[in-house]
């Protein structure tokens, strides 16, 4: 990609419009010390806690509108019993303007939790930490060449002392499951292999939802170390993991998502519409508003005279996804089913666009969680009842 694209990408996101489109490349540690560490059994560093209307108690009523274009409103309500838990690790939102962010929650934190983790509430009962997250601004340096102003050990350092905390403060044997999406996948990928795989809380993760990060599997072994992939409807203590991309655009050999450097290991595609493989129609959650809470264009006419007065909508049919290998690349390809018959949209938003052309590279990283963000829930609640009948 050109200089002038990275500057312009750098452009797009000061200005807040696309907030997970980044996966992080490994930043310089602190070269001023150890910094204060977080203390994470004050409440006021959590996001997201069960019973209180922060982050994750956000509206998530959606508009449903079939392809004839009758629409119904379909309401919310998370289950404050829910028997298992989710633990959550957003992904690079903060537009703090340091190298790393504060503990200060803004809005693109508070949005990205509402937009990719706040429904997981019908089924679990929500954790999610504030952290010192490698920032957008220290991101934009490395995409302009220069080094890092970021330190991603502190980040996996905040969010491993709030999973520390989590276990002997809340989970009380409990079952959980990991959510994170970008730079939040790559810290609890981290989290996975040094605190968990082969440890005694191994038998209590319901599964791993590895979101818009590339996953390095062995092939033969299909499994991150001994976390095997979710290839069945309720199998739990397994991995879901992939990135997204149009069919029609597949991966550019310049891409940064879909592939993985370690020899003889591939990343891993799990469709959660079709766990087995194959293509299966996706139950997509779509907004007017970026996970930075800011609008990612004029609002949308998701269908011709039907008004969406919801945060959310749903296109039943319109989508549907299937993990594919292309050359080095593996990856969900997402394929839109338009029909100029009917009057709903005939696309779908989630493109990285740099002054109004789409990077190729990035493919819909904007909308990895929105596009299966009902079929992640649903097999969330399947494995909860498998967890539960197992113990």
């Amino acid at each position: 990609m050109s200089r002038k694209l990275w500057a312009a990408l750098g452009l797009v996101m000061s200005l807040g419009l696309s907030a997970s489109a980044c996966a992080q490349p490994a930043p310089a540690p602190n070269p001023t010390g150890p910094p204060t560490p977080n203390d994470y059994t004050k409440d006021e560093n959590w996001l997201c806690r069960p019973g209180r209307q922060d982050a994750c108690a956000q509206d998530q009523t959606a508009t449903v509108i079939q392809a004839d274009g009758k629409a119904s409103v379909e309401t919310f309500k998370a289950d404050p019993n829910a028997p298992i838990d989710c633990f959550y690790v957003y992904p690079t939102v903060s537009s703090d303007p340091g190298g790393n962010s504060d503990m200060t929650p803004d809005l693109p934190e508070k949005a990205v939790a509402d937009q990719q983790f706040a429904r997981f509430g019908q089924v679990c009962k929500l954790y999610a930490p504030s952290y010192r997250q490698v920032t957008i601004a220290a991101l934009r340096k490395v995409m302009m060449g220069q080094a890092s102003p970021g330190d991603g050990a502190l980040a996996y350092a905040d969010v491993l002392a709030a999973w520390k905390d989590y276990l002997a403060r809340d989970n009380h044997g409990r079952g959980v499951v990991l959510i994170g999406h970008s730079q939040g996948s790559r810290v609890l990928l981290d989290l996975v292999a040094k605190e968990i795989d082969g440890k005694p809380v191994q038998k209590q993760i319901v599964s791993a939802l590895i979101l818009g990060m590339n996953t390095p599997v062995d092939p033969a072994k299909d499994a991150y170390g001994s976390l095997p992939l979710c290839r069945k409807a309720g199998q739990i203590g397994c991995v879901i993991s992939y990135v997204s991309f149009r069919a029609d655009v597949p991966p550019p050999a310049t891409s940064r998502f879909g592939k993985v450097d370690q020899p003889g290991l591939r990343a891993a595609c799990v469709n959660p519409a079709a766990l087995a493989g194959g293509s299966a129609t996706v139950h997509s959650y779509f907004s007017d508003r970026t996970i930075m809470g800011t609008a990612m264009r004029p609002a949308t006419v998701w269908a011709k005279d039907v008004e969406v007065a919801t945060p959310y909508v749903e296109l039943p049919g319109l989508v549907s996804a299937e993990c594919v290998s292309n050359g080095a690349f593996d990856y969900l390809a997402v394929t839109v089913h338009p029909d100029k018959a009917d009057p709903r949209a005939d696309n779908i938003p989630g493109d990285l666009l740099v002054m109004g052309v789409p990077l190729k590279e990035w493919g819909l990283h904007l909308v990895d969680v929105n596009l299966t963000m009902g079929d992640l829930v649903s097999v969330v609640g399947t494995q909860s009842k498998a967890y539960a009948a197992a113990k």
